[in-house]
């Protein structure tokens, strides 16, 4: 039986606890927050037996074999440190640090420790991604030319997921003194993912960042609300092919929705995923379709959960991606996309 600690007691925490109580040969029998009321209620919602206001003492203490860090972005780096110097298998949520430089640093230090190591880009889940890639790499479509990637979220807009400006869950991915990177942080690292994983990696980018003023002063409370709330990027892949990548909060109409158009010189594929739907189907232009530019919908077996992936992957000492480095190599993508809107021109990656 893995022996599992969460550290973040938040509404992403309690999401994880669900999912990890339904993976056979895991328990979850601790769990880490700053605010100990909120670990002490978190605990009694999930059936753990300790809780802790300080990771050292979780570490030192709780007999663990895992942890998953759960904490807003610029705490990833500290928490997944010490978690490694304990020789603790690590699940990290995503972007992976704040800087390529702490990113690579983790993945040095977890690939010394010999540590199981993984990073939560919960989209790898989608068979229909899965499938791209394979079809891609035996080549149904041919050599890829153009690629679309959306990923669309309106709660800057809409209350389905309640209201941003009274809740600190949401107010503090709209504040970089809060840790966050925006937008383009947040879940653009999920869209720039969700490209490159069957295409391949990106060589360059140029990106466009905007802040939109959504309150008095630019403040609510203690958040400074200071950091993008949409991104535009054009890539170019190590292949030759090129792209547009564009994410945003302000996307009325759309919850939670990721769209993926390859487009190869023999084929074609579309991935569309509007929260729970689309996971596990594709639609493909091939063949005798191509002349005719129709797509067809293909099923595709349903993939692992990342969750299920971990625990395996501590149970056979092999490590399953996406692991650390790819999580600092998408880190290097982000950066370049930060420092290309500064800069306002085209970089290489």
């Amino acid at each position: 039986m893995i022996r599992l600690g969460i550290v973040g007691a938040g509404s992403m925490g309690g999401h994880q606890a669900r999912q990890f109580s339904t993976v056979p040969g895991c328990e979850l029998v601790a769990v880490c927050d700053l605010d100990a009321a909120r670990a002490r209620d978190f605990a009694a919602e999930h059936g753990i037996s300790e809780v802790y206001t300080d990771l050292a003492q979780m570490l030192a203490q709780a007999n663990l074999d895992a942890v998953t860090i759960v904490t807003p972005d610029s705490y990833h780096k500290d928490a997944a440190l010490q978690a490694i110097a304990a020789g603790k298998h690590i699940l990290c949520e995503k972007p992976l640090a704040t800087s390529e430089a702490d990113a690579t640093e983790m993945a040095a230090a977890a690939q010394a420790a010999g540590v199981i190591n993984m990073i939560n880009l919960s989209y790898r889940d989608s068979a229909a991604l899965q499938r791209a890639r394979e079809l891609i790499s035996d080549g149904l479509i041919g050599r890829v030319m153009h690629v679309e990637a959306s990923y669309l979220q309106s709660w800057l807009s809409s209350n389905a997921w309640g209201d941003w400006r009274t809740d600190p869950r949401w107010l503090w991915r709209l504040s970089s003194e809060h840790g966050s990177k925006g937008v383009l942080g947040d879940v653009g690292i999920h869209i720039l993912d969700f490209a490159s994983f069957p295409v391949g990696e990106i060589s360059a980018v140029n990106c466009k960042l905007k802040c939109f003023d959504k309150a008095d002063g630019d403040r609510i409370g203690d958040f400074p609300l200071d950091v993008n709330d949409s991104a535009l990027i054009r890539v170019e892949f190590a292949n030759g092919a090129l792209g547009t990548v564009h994410t945003t909060r302000w996307a009325c109409g759309h919850d939670n929705s990721l769209r993926l158009r390859i487009f190869g010189d023999t084929g074609a594929i579309t991935i569309d995923i509007n929260m729970d739907e689309g996971w596990e189907k594709l639609q493909l232009c091939e063949g005798s379709n191509v002349n005719r530019a129709r797509f067809e919908a293909v099923d595709c077996a349903a993939s692992p959960s990342i969750y299920q992936r971990f625990i395996r992957s501590i149970e056979r000492g092999h490590n399953d991606q996406p692991d650390f480095a790819r999580g600092a190599e998408l880190q290097r993508v982000l950066d370049t996309c930060f420092e290309s809107d500064r800069e306002d021109r085209t970089l290489i990656v």
